[in-house]
Formats: structure tokens, C-alpha cells, sequence
């Protein structure tokens, strides 16, 4: 059996996204490519590794296995080449850096500016994506460190440190409209408001746990990737919506969209870097660890 590390690495990722088209994306690759390489590691091992049909993918018994098997190797692999970065002076090789479009230059530019001057041995890969998926592309493997929104809830095989803060506001449009309307009193009926909101991530998360400790359920106009799409669309005068304030600062529509007074907060909202516990092991991802933390 001759299995290579890409191979691999496409399906670990496919194995938890369970979707073809955003593992053929993650990984840069056409869907095509990502078909030939899962049918040639089931031809190798010769057991079917996913069950899919037009409605749904998942592993089998035998992609259960295999996805043990891929993991270990995956993490022996980065242990050599860990290995054999320490063994030079000056620190080369690539770090693998995942963010959100607005992180990227409201918390990134100046540590990747930093961090150049320091170690230019050092490739920076630079993957920009919805935030809620930034913890994903750490546990996988597929980004050294992410930048993303503390959970409530870190798992026990990664790390956090804080880089700031980014509060959680409500923001409501401007432009005459049914939404502006119903904001235009002392007494906003909550209930009664479109919310356009993120599909997933902490951003959902908390404002289902505060529509929920006001007593209803929020009427979902929309649900979108990332929190930009949030801001033009309530901008339109479609609803409200829940956006972080470095997001909100950073937007070209900022004009166009007001911050809502609430009856209670979101709770702290802290943005920083995520690593596994392991992936600090590399003299890379160490080094840009120990840059962000001795950064004010």
C-alpha cells in the first residue's frame, strides 16, 4: 500500500466535513481530484470508506478505521518534520495561518509584519474563511493557528491566548424601511424583528442564549456565511443581525447600519489565536506564539 501525506490529509478533512464540495474547496482541489483520490485509497485498502448517495455522506464501518490509521500518521508526520526544522538555526519552512477576511487585518497585519522581519526563513499560508470554522481547521491539521472567537467551551487538545476584544453588537439598518420603523421607539418589541443571523458558530450561539433569556425565538430572515454578509443585508433594511465590533468598524457600510441598545448584553466576546497543544511543538508555530503573546 503506498499512501501519500496530501491523500491523506483530503481525507481526514472530508471524514469531518462529510461534504465533497467544501473539502474539494478547503483543500484546493477540483471535485473531480477529490473523488479519484478518496476511490484510490478505498481501492488500496480495499473497503469502501464513505457510504454516499444524493442526499448524504458518511463513513463506514472501514473509513472509521482508516480515519484512526490517517490521523497517526498525519500527526507522526508533522513530528518529523518538526523534528528536522529544530535541527536547523534559522527557523524555515511554512506556518499555516486561518482567518476571517476582517481578522486578517484587524488583528493579523501587524503580528505577519512582525513575524517576516524575525523569521524570513518562514513561507506564510494565509487561508481566510468563515470564522465559525476556524477551530475545525486546527483540530483537523489543516492550519497551524487560526484566529478566532474564544468558545465557552475550549477542547482540551488546544490552546487559546487573547489578542482583544471584539464586542458582539446588534445593528440595525438606517434606510426608511418596515425594520427602521419598528426600531424607531423607546421600547423595541424584540419578538417581532427580523434577525439575519450566522448559520453557525459563537456569534449564533450567543444570540440564540439571549433571544432565549428574553423569552422567544428568533424570526430568521436569513442565515449567511461570515459576519460581512451580515452588515450589508441588514443595511438593505432586511433585519438586524448580530456583528463583532472590529467587523462592524471595518465595514464599507458602516454609514448605512446603526448599533442597537439592548436590554442585556452578549456576554464578553474575546478574539485570539487557537493552536493544538501539539502543533505548539513546531519551532514555527512556537515562535509565532511567543511573538503575539509578547505583543501589547
Amino acid at each position: 500500500m503506498v499512501l501519500d501525506i496530501r491523500s491523506l490529509r483530503m481525507f481526514c478533512h472530508l471524514a469531518t466535513s462529510l461534504h465533497f464540495g467544501q473539502t474539494s474547496s478547503a483543500m484546493h482541489v477540483s471535485a473531480p481530484t477529490l473523488s479519484r483520490t478518496i476511490q484510490r485509497l478505498e481501492e488500496e485498502v480495499g473497503d469502501a470508506l464513505f457510504s454516499r448517495d444524493n442526499r448524504r455522506v458518511a463513513l463506514t464501518d472501514a473509513g472509521q478505521k482508516f480515519l484512526l490509521f490517517a490521523q497517526r500518521v498525519l500527526l507522526d508526520w508533522q513530528d518529523l518534520e518538526h523534528q528536522l526544522s529544530a535541527e536547523h538555526q534559522a527557523l524555515s519552512g511554512q506556518i499555516h495561518i486561518y482567518c476571517s477576511v476582517t481578522a486578517s487585518y484587524s488583528f493579523l497585519y501587524d503580528l505577519l509584519n512582525d513575524f517576516r522581519h524575525q523569521h524570513p526563513g518562514v513561507d506564510i499560508k494565509l487561508s481566510t474563511g468563515d470564522p465559525a470554522d476556524a477551530l475545525d481547521w486546527v483540530k483537523e491539521g489543516t492550519a497551524d493557528i487560526s484566529i478566532t472567537a474564544k468558545p465557552d467551551k475550549l477542547s482540551s487538545g488546544l490552546v487559546f491566548q487573547k489578542l482583544g476584544d471584539a464586542p458582539l453588537q446588534m445593528v440595525g439598518p438606517i434606510v426608511p424601511c418596515q425594520v427602521s420603523q419598528q426600531l424607531a421607539t423607546d421600547d423595541i418589541d424584540w419578538e417581532q424583528l427580523q434577525y439575519i443571523l450566522p448559520e453557525r458558530g459563537l456569534a449564533r450561539t450567543r444570540l440564540d442564549k439571549w433571544c432565549k433569556s428574553l423569552g422567544f425565538k428568533p424570526q430568521v430572515h436569513a442565515e449567511v456565511s461570515g459576519h460581512e454578509a451580515i452588515v450589508s443585508m441588514v443595511a438593505l433594511g432586511l433585519g438586524v443581525g448580530p456583528v463583532p465590533l472590529p467587523v462592524l468598524k471595518n465595514s464599507p457600510l458602516r454609514s448605512n447600519i446603526r448599533v442597537l441598545q439592548l436590554p442585556k448584553s452578549f456576554g464578553p466576546f474575546e478574539v485570539g489565536l487557537c493552536s493544538s497543544k501539539r502543533g505548539l511543538q513546531d519551532p514555527k508555530v512556537a515562535a509565532f506564539w511567543a511573538l503575539a503573546k509578547a505583543t501589547p
